[in-house]
């Protein structure tokens, strides 16, 4: 086992996320990644900032000057290396899981995967559907539904957990993730 008790060492010495957070935009992943990642005891990765901090700007700026496929490209190279060479909690953007070979990457993993789920009203609350979303420039409300009815079985296929994170802080979401993990007295 890793230095975190329940959580899978990472194989034959080479390096690996003790677990990673997906869900849509407005969920949380960033932030209760953090939480987690402070509980733990062990690093935060999160793609889209590594993405961003890589560029030299943002997603949206990458959005807008070398289009989505562009990104998309960026968003796989990113999250497959830190799968492989990561340690700590790993948060991805949003769209990562849809790509193929990310959804397959994740499977072999053996990494627990919490999907971190939240409603339509809790999400704009916390990111106010703005510019920085570039998928959801557009009616936002409605690009957001749209976007989690294609994506809420992916993420319901690959996790190991599923915590709504609807109406609660990013320490009730924390302690609700441990437990799922069975971590509850580890942190």
């Amino acid at each position: 086992m890793s230095g975190v008790t329940g959580l899978p060492d990472s194989a034959e010495g080479a390096l690996g996320p003790v677990l990673v957070l997906i869900g849509p935009p407005g969920a949380g992943k960033s932030t209760v990644g953090q939480v987690l990642a402070t509980r733990l005891g062990v690093p935060v990765h999160d793609s889209d900032r590594m993405i961003e901090r890589a560029q030299g700007r943002e997603i949206s700026d990458i959005f807008v000057d070398d289009g989505e496929a562009f990104f998309r490209e960026l968003e796989r190279a990113e999250v497959l290396r830190a799968l492989e060479e990561e340690t700590g909690v790993l948060a991805l953007g949003g769209g990562a899981v849809m790509q193929e070979q990310i959804a397959q990457a994740l499977r072999a993993s053996g990494r627990p995967v919490v999907f971190l789920d939240v409603s339509i009203a809790d999400a704009s609350r916390r990111i106010g559907f703005d510019a920085s979303r570039p998928l959801l420039l557009v009616n936002p409300r409605a690009s957001w539904t749209r976007m989690m009815n294609t994506r809420r079985p992916t993420y319901e296929e690959l996790s190991t957990v599923q915590v709504s994170t609807g109406g609660k802080d990013p320490e009730q979401v924390a302690d609700e993730v441990l437990s799922a993990l069975g971590l509850a007295g580890s942190a």
